[in-house]
């Protein structure tokens, strides 16, 4: 019996795992971000998701778009490298419901993020 309850608690812990976590193919799509304590040209803009042949990739910006680097989607959390006016973005974001929030940390400080997926059309 004490075998029958640790294999049920076990394949219940990964379950409630498995569902708790995002997933490279939640990300996919467009989301709308604001940055705080940013210059006004920089509080708002996309994030873009994309899926090819299996790997994730992405954008930042809507016109000119900034390449994600080193995208990671591990255990709920994204993070990824932006090159930006000859510095380096490290972004990390977390999944809270139907958005994402997180920091930038650049050499000017840390900036608090939220992002919210845009509804397919």
């Amino acid at each position: 019996m004490k075998y029958l309850f640790l294999a049920i608690f076990a394949i219940s812990m990964f379950s409630v795992q498995a569902h708790g976590f995002l997933k490279a193919n939640d990300l996919v799509g467009n989301w709308k971000y604001t940055v705080s304590n940013v210059p006004p040209e920089y509080e708002t803009g996309v994030m873009t998701f994309e899926e090819k042949d299996g790997k994730l990739s992405g954008t930042l910006g809507s016109t000119e778009k900034m390449e994600m680097k080193e995208l990671v989607v591990d255990q709920g959390k994204v993070t990824f490298k932006l090159d930006f006016q000859g510095g380096l973005l490290n972004v990390t974001l977390v999944q809270e419901g139907e958005s994402l929030k997180g920091t930038i940390v650049s050499q000017d400080g840390e900036f608090p993020i939220t992002a919210v997926k845009e509804a397919k059309n």
